[in-house]
């Protein structure tokens, strides 16, 4: 009872404010479910494992915990499949994940009041990881869609029956959408597993600019299903629109219901405007729907919205269906083999840091510097450095974190047959079968996403963008400190060799962890067999006539032919000579002047085409990324030995230095036409011309656009600067909507002369493109940074793959494959087994290790 008094000091009552994790150790993957169960710091609220529990207790002395622990119930019958009431998983009214129930104890040594308050409080807080997680899941809330609101529908005579719909392209009988102008009922998109629809309505909008669909199937008025949207109240406003607060509160829920019944096709029917790109509320629905002689309230729900379908996709994707269909696959456990388990749309990060924990230098090393833990190290004792040196709160310390998902990869500790769920009637009992649960990698996302907004979300992310950033992140955690950083492993250098028509040139250097590769499709090695399928082809496509799958011929390429066109010669326009005083055409070549320990392969599957009208623009003038169905010939060794770099050459000239007059970019001045006429229109003056330039004089209707679209910015009254913008904003936009940083796609466009191909080429490789304006090239060798690069031979050999199915990089599926101890294992998030098909030759990101020669 003294120790206790002695120690009361220590124990806080937690505030509302305060993050309080209780549902997993913040430096291990223990849980209450895990054996000794969790230990929650009842002056911090941080948990512990109870291995880890004594390390905080010698850092920090606090030793008044609560205990928790779970152990599994028994269940005599399968439970009822409750309905789903919110549009979430895994919480309270959301999508049942199935998972089996347990009993939970909570402990204390000693509980006098005080730490009786301290715990209760503890035990009725929501779980800092939880209220993530909730976040996370659930659905993102639509907005109300001006085009909606704004709607013009045809008097065609169109009536549309209660049933019986099919779409009129073709003969899909689901996922079908009523275009709301004309009555048109068209196919949806085509999902990246081949299922879905044939594009027919998404091609409709882009032949009538019809702007709004409504998904049938997804039409109801079912007053439980109108509880779903019971996080909302409803409030009229003149004109008979329905606007939303998130504010649940509401004195008469009866009430609230039968609005929500008479509105139910406006909160549940899945409304999408192609003009913006995403669902969307249409507050008139009922009204729209009408037109065509639709009754909503006789309506019932027969098909998963969009948003519902998405989630479904993301946790019960077919696992035949993505890599190695139809194959029994030997499972794996113990350590290396351990799956990350699938956050919602996370499977770019699983696969990616599958791949960089294979990698000697990220698992390997033990380095311990100062107060400094390089991440890397997964032992016990290394991973209670990490703890050590790591700040109060360590779950927003990266170190910290990467040591934590570390151990959990490779100690082989969480990598264990998991108990049959299904077997409830007998716990204890309880056979292992062949699969593992996996640990979640949720506060190593929360930390590696803090400083990237788009990381943060639940949306499919790119991961060769992932990758980039994840290695910046280390190298910044490292910084000043190379030799103690192991994204170095993977960074090499490049040197350009621009030559002018002058016979002068020019040399740039830089550094680089990813070798971005185009694919010369023209160098196909099957271009016999691709001929005759085309051939094949388009007969049976005169006569209505399907090819399926297995006889698709895709082209075939050799990945040393691409690694052939990366060091190339190629043409280089409006290059401008220091030595000419003019754009000219220089000829450009690349080679290599180090050979990183890992070589990374990027495969640039993804090419610009023309005439598709992107979301947040209006104008139908844009180019859409699409995917290149095409198959790489990856041997498993390679030797790039030939692509080192020669260096400035005996008898070479350089170009001259640049002036500062050739550095200055001339000034964009406003189209007078263009501004005179908006001015006619009723616009300000200086509103036009900023108008004008921020849209490169591209024309009356472009300026309108942007002026329409920037009419609330805060410096629309400024004066136009001296050194006015040149870059379309347009432009800007587009490429920030397919993920890209403002900045950087300013910065592309401005390197690119405003080309959206080009700068797209330039995101990915910066000197491939070149102009007179922020081109990072110079008359001389230019200096890169001081510090040491890896390098040694340049024979390797394949160690892994990142392979993605589906027709954009922010879609689809990731997954890996890795060579590890003489045999090839696929990581499919938390399915780890061994691999009887590689697919070597679909691969978006290889990565090689050197040789030691």
């Amino acid at each position: 009872m003294e120790l206790l008094r002695a120690n009361l000091p220590r124990v806080r009552i937690p505030e509302p404010t305060n993050r309080i994790y209780k549902h997993e150790c913040c430096i291990s993957f223990d849980t209450p479910k895990s054996e000794g169960g969790l230990y929650i710091d009842m002056n911090t609220f941080l948990a512990f494992g109870k291995d880890c529990v004594g390390w905080n207790f010698e850092k920090t002395g606090n030793p008044v915990y609560l205990h928790i622990r779970q152990t599994r119930k028994l269940v005599c019958e399968d439970r009822p499949l409750k309905k789903p009431t919110l549009l979430a998983i895994g919480v309270d009214g959301g999508f049942d994940n199935n998972e089996p129930e347990y009993e939970e104890t909570r402990n204390i040594a000693i509980l006098p009041d005080y730490v009786r308050l301290a715990v209760d409080a503890i035990l009725m807080a929501e779980g800092a990881e939880r209220k993530e997680q909730v976040a996370s899941w659930t659905a993102d809330k639509k907005h109300i869609s001006e085009y909606a609101l704004n709607l013009q529908q045809l008097g065609n005579g169109v009536f549309i029956h209660p049933s019986g719909w099919k779409c009129a392209k073709c003969d899909k009988t689901e996922n079908l959408w009523l275009n709301l102008t004309d009555g048109m009922i068209l196919c949806g998109r085509s999902n990246w597993d081949g299922s879905g629809g044939n594009n027919h309505a998404i091609e409709h909008f882009k032949e009538t600019g019809y702007p709004v669909a409504v998904k049938l199937g997804t039409i109801t008025a079912d007053l439980d299903a109108a509880e779903v949207v019971g996080s909302f109240t409803v409030m009229y406003m003149s004109q008979g629109i329905v606007f939303w607060t998130d504010d649940r509160r509401t004195e008469d829920k009866q009430n609230l219901l039968i609005v929500l019944s008479k509105i139910g096709a406006l909160l549940l029917s899945d409304v999408f405007s192609y003009p913006e790109d995403e669902s969307v509320l249409d507050p008139l629905l009922a009204q729209h729907l009408a037109f065509f002689g639709i009754d909503f309230s006789s309506l019932r729900k027969t098909e998963m919205t969009t948003a519902e379908r998405e989630l479904d996709q993301n946790t019960n994707f077919d696992w035949n269906r993505i890599q190695e269909s139809g194959q029994e696959m030997e499972p794996l456990f113990g350590p290396g083999y351990t799956g990350l388990v699938n956050l919602g749309n996370s499977c770019y990060l699983a696969a990616t840091m599958q791949v960089v924990f294979s990698t000697r230098s990220f698992c390997s090393r033990s380095v311990y510097h100062s107060s400094i833990f390089c991440m890397i190290y997964y032992m016990t004792q290394s991973l209670k450095k990490a703890f050590e040196a790591a700040p109060a709160d360590p779950t927003v310390d990266l170190n910290t974190q990467l040591a934590k998902l570390a151990h959990g990869l490779l100690s082989g500790k969480y990598s264990v047959p998991a108990p049959e769920k299904e077997d409830t009637t007998n716990v204890a009992n309880a056979t292992p079968i062949a699969k593992q649960e996996g640990i979640p990698p949720r506060m190593f996302k929360g930390v590696i996403a803090a400083s990237h907004p788009e990381f943060s979300t639940m949306r499919q992310q790119d991961a060769l963008e992932f990758f980039l950033h994840f290695i910046d992140q280390v190298e910044r955690v490292n910084a000043g400190k190379p030799e103690f950083d192991p994204s170095t492993s993977f960074k090499f250098g490049i040197e350009e060799r621009l030559l002018c028509p002058s016979g002068k040139v020019a040399y740039n250097r830089r550094h680089d962890c990813i070798l971005s590769l185009s694919i010369p499709l023209h160098l196909a090695i099957n271009k016999g067999e691709l001929e005759a399928f085309h051939k094949s082809k388009g007969e049976r496509d005169t006569q209505g006539k399907e090819v399926s799958a297995d006889e698709i011929v895709r082209p075939r390429v050799r990945l040393v032919d691409c690694l052939r066109s990366f060091v190339a010669e190629e043409e280089v326009h409006d290059f401008y000579s220091t030595e000419l005083k003019a754009k000219v055409t220089a000829t450009k070549t690349a080679g290599l002047i180090s050979f990183p320990d890992y070589l990374v392969l990027h495969m640039r599957k993804f090419v610009m085409e023309a005439g598709w009208v992107p979301k947040k623009l209006v104008i139908p003038f844009f180019a859409l990324f699409v995917f290149l169905d095409v198959y790489i010939d990856v041997p498993d060794t390679i030797d790039i030995s030939d692509m080192c770099s020669k260096g400035i050459q005996p008898g070479e000239e350089l170009l001259p230095e640049p002036a500062a007059e050739d550095m200055a970019e001339p000034k964009l001045l406003a189209d007078d036409d263009i501004v005179s006429q908006l001015v006619s229109m009723g616009f300000n003056n200086l509103h036009c011309q900023k108008a004008a330039i921020n849209t490169s004089n591209a024309g009356v209707e472009e300026a309108m656009n942007w002026l329409l679209s920037h009419m609330d910015d805060a410096d629309i009254d400024a004066p136009i600067s001296q050194e006015a913008q040149s870059v379309d904003q347009s432009k800007v936009d587009t490429l920030v909507s397919f993920g890209f940083q403002e900045d950087v796609a300013r910065k592309a466009l401005k390197a690119s002369g405003g080309d959206i191909e080009k700068a797209t080429d330039w995101i990915f490789n910066p000197t491939n493109v070149s102009s007179s304006s922020d081109m990072d090239v110079s008359s001389s060798t230019t200096s890169i940074a001081d510090s040491p690069l890896p390098d040694g031979g340049g024979a390797y050999r394949l160690m892994g793959i990142v392979s993605h199915m589906g027709t954009s990089t922010q879609c689809g599926h990731y997954v890996a494959h890795i060579n590890k101890d003489g045999q090839w294992v696929i990581f499919n998030d938390e399915k780890v087994r061994v691999s009887k098909n590689p697919p070597k030759d679909m691969g978006y990101l290889y990565v090689f290790e050197r040789l030691n020669s």
